[in-house]
């Protein structure tokens, strides 16, 4: 997710703004990207365009027998391109997307509601969220009872609204405390030993202002309470990944560090966390995680997203790195994946069939088949890097690539988010809005 982590107000004056996440320069006008939190369409339809599957996509996939890569069918898509489109959620019928608030378009305060139950998503309603220059991660929780969204910068927090109407979110709370104050970047949830909690990735602001990890309990989510915080990354710490009682950390830099937060009964919790063990994977630039659990009940291999380099709209950089951690205390990295010209962000997971779906941003998406053992190959299919003194298996050579997706719409792309659910995907586009796609084929 693109950091703007020195953006403050500071009156008509022109800044550069170099962000982490994206590890790039983007040049604006101060006064521009601050204007009117208010300002811009308020209306639930207003500004958007939706289209069925007529929309210049294949109108079949090929399968994952034939040479190369199948293509992902766009079933529909709605465009809204007064602001930029940021993160995904899916829950059910509902799709919520947050924006981002930089650059040429309106400031990212709004969440976009759309019903996706059809094969065209439909925008149904939007909300403002107060104070906010740009919205971040959005998520609902596990019982979809709560939408927790992620505002930069200051004042950073995290709001909270009830989904008793999922197309009608109410505002029950907005969180912040001295330690979110300078904007919070990511906002992940999960439940542990039945509580559910929130986990902040914390802007730095200078040596004044370190980035930290913050955790929060929603127990009661009209009114969270801060229960840790702690100075976590290099330069950054960026997003977090809870399960089975286990958090994993990315850490930039410095890499993914995996807490135990009350998974091994070792009398660990959110509130005292221990490290287990760290990894810095190739690169470094660790933006995203996700730790996987196939089938089999196997739980060896999580897989990180970098995010290098890029231009908003244009081009990335960065690859995905699969990391072996079966010993929780001594993870390593054993593959990797690699797209030129492009970089991934954010993942979603087909954990029943196997199929990890990335987005690419200006590449789209790929989904790779990541079943079985990830980190064994013959030397035809890896790859030596000499400065790291790494051998890794390459999935690209081991012929891992199942489909792309939205390389073939007749228009740049820029797809910042997916969410696999219920048999469909579902991406967020920053240059667009939000596309609903059939799954890749499943493995022959």
């Amino acid at each position: 997710m693109i950091h703007a982590s020195m953006l403050r107000r500071a009156g008509c004056r022109r800044i550069m703004l170099a962000t982490s996440a994206l590890a790039m320069v983007v040049s604006l006008t101060a006064c521009g990207a601050v204007a009117d939190p208010n300002a811009g369409d308020t209306t639930p339809t207003s500004n958007a365009s939706c289209l069925g599957s007529d929309i210049g996509a294949k109108p079949a996939r090929l399968t994952v027998t034939q040479a190369g890569p199948a293509a992902l069918r766009v079933l529909g898509s709605c465009f809204d391109t007064v602001r930029y489109q940021a993160e995904i959620a899916v829950h059910g019928p509902i799709a919520y997307t947050s924006s981002w608030g930089f650059g040429s378009r309106t400031v990212g305060n709004k969440i976009s509601i759309w019903d996706v139950s059809g094969n065209t998503p439909m925008l149904v309603d939007s909300v403002i969220v107060a104070r906010a220059l740009t919205t971040g991660d959005v998520e609902v929780s596990d019982d979809g009872q709560l939408l927790v969204v992620a505002t930069e910068f200051d004042p950073g927090s995290i709001a909270v609204y009830g989904l008793a109407d999922p197309r009608h979110p109410a505002l029950l709370s907005q969180f912040s405390s001295a330690e979110t104050v300078q904007g919070v970047h990511t906002a992940k949830l999960g439940r542990v030993n039945g509580k559910l909690y929130a986990f902040l990735g914390i802007d730095p602001v200078g040596d004044a202002y370190p980035a930290r990890l913050v955790i929060v309990d929603l127990s009661n989510p009209s009114s969270p309470t801060q229960v840790f915080s702690e100075i976590a990354g290099k330069p950054y710490v960026h997003d977090t990944y809870e399960r089975d009682g286990l958090l994993f950390v990315a850490l930039w830099n410095d890499g993914v560090e995996i807490l135990d937060i009350g998974g091994l009964g070792t009398g660990a919790s959110p509130e005292h966390p221990q490290v287990l063990g760290s990894v810095v994977t190739a690169g470094g630039e660790v933006h995203n995680i996700w730790w996987y659990h196939d089938p089999s009940g196997s739980k060896r291999f999580a897989f990180v997203g970098q995010e290098g380099p890029g231009t908003v709209g244009s081009t990335s950089s960065g690859d995905i790195h699969v990391i072996d951690v079966s010993n929780l205390t001594a993870p390593k990295e054993v593959a990797f994946y690699h797209v030129d010209g492009a970089g991934t962000h954010n993942f979603s997971v087909d954990e029943t069939n196997g199929i990890l779906y990335a987005a690419y941003y200006n590449a789209g998406i790929r989904a790779l088949d990541i079943r079985g053992d990830l980190g064994t190959c013959p030397k035809s299919d890896q790859s030596f890097d000499a400065a790291l003194n790494l051998s890794r298996c390459d999935l690209r050579l081991m012929g891992r690539e199942l489909a792309t997706g939205l390389a073939d719409v007749n228009r740049g792309v820029y797809v910042w988010g997916v969410s696999y659910q219920n048999g469909s995907l579902y991406a967020s586009d920053m240059l667009n809005g939000i596309w609903k796609l059939g799954p890749a084929a499943q493995h022959k």
